[in-house]
């Protein structure tokens, strides 16, 4: 068990991008999780103090959240694990309260952007050097913005991509079991990571595609779509991070696959995976 709630951060990957005072208040706090853009607040913690101290951290990009408790120099008597466990409920509802506020900013933010945004052509830099037509996207200048909706098409955050290939979300925006979608679903889906893949399997397949934007959100997604879809056929089409530890992008497909009765398709690069 973690020492600190800021050793638990660590280890959890949700580390603040500078030293973060988390105090026993019972406040939510947003900051700026550590390879974020600049001026994100999508990190969160919140910690309460007692016989022993516990909070809980997370990040509103991903969805993910952990709590964390402080070890008890002696057990906990009945009415203090009673009061523990009633602020925690107070907690988690508090947490949830934050969150859909946060997530309503930014939905109001992205259809406002949405807007004003004009539709991406096929001479975008970042579309021209991946060989990729523009389908259903759009651009500010250079900065293509890739919708992100959920399965009943509420649009609720938006990826932006530089010309350069740089990617970022709207800050506070719910991205799980949202997706940019390509097509109409005929007899098969494919379900891919990002813009460009889901574009080439598109124009290389004719399927339809769903793109979920990084592999941590493929299950979310390939479920929230299987929900949709009883019938339909679902490939899983991992990205195949074989010089990442643990590859997460085949270990991620695998994982999504299995959870909708699908197929996994692993793409193989000459002299091996």
């Amino acid at each position: 068990m973690a020492t600190t709630i800021q050793d638990a951060m660590a280890s959890a990957c949700l580390q603040p991008h500078k030293p973060l005072e988390v105090i026993a208040d019972g406040r939510i706090r947003r900051f700026r999780l550590t390879g974020d853009k600049s001026g994100s607040r999508n990190g969160w913690v919140v910690m309460h103090d007692g016989p022993v101290a516990f909070g809980a951290f997370g990040s509103w990009k991903t969805g993910g959240q952990h709590t964390w408790r402080e070890a008890a120099a002696k057990p906990l008597t009945p009415a203090e694990q009673a009061a523990i466990a009633q602020r925690m409920k107070a907690m988690r509802q508090a947490h949830a309260q934050e969150r859909q506020a946060v997530q309503a900013e930014a939905r109001v933010k992205a259809q406002r952007l949405w807007a004003r945004a004009k539709p991406a052509t096929n001479t975008n830099p970042y579309l021209v050097r991946k060989r990729v037509h523009a389908y259903g996207i759009r651009a500010m200048r250079d900065m293509l913005l890739i919708p992100a909706r959920d399965v009943h098409g509420v649009l609720h955050t938006l990826q932006f991509i530089s010309s350069d290939g740089t990617k970022r979300f709207l800050t506070g925006g719910r991205i799980a079991g949202c997706y940019y979608a390509i097509g109409r679903p005929q007899d098969t889906l494919l379900i891919t990571e990002g813009l460009a893949t889901a574009s080439t399997l598109f124009e290389a397949t004719g399927h339809a595609v769903a793109a979920c934007f990084f592999c941590g959100n493929m299950e979310a997604v390939a479920r929230a779509l299987r929900g949709k879809f009883p019938r339909l056929r679902m490939v899983i089409c991992a990205d195949n991070d074989s010089h990442t530890p643990g590859n997460p992008g085949v270990t991620h497909a695998k994982a999504a696959a299995k959870a909708v009765g699908g197929f996994l398709a692993v793409p193989m690069f000459k002299g091996g995976a």
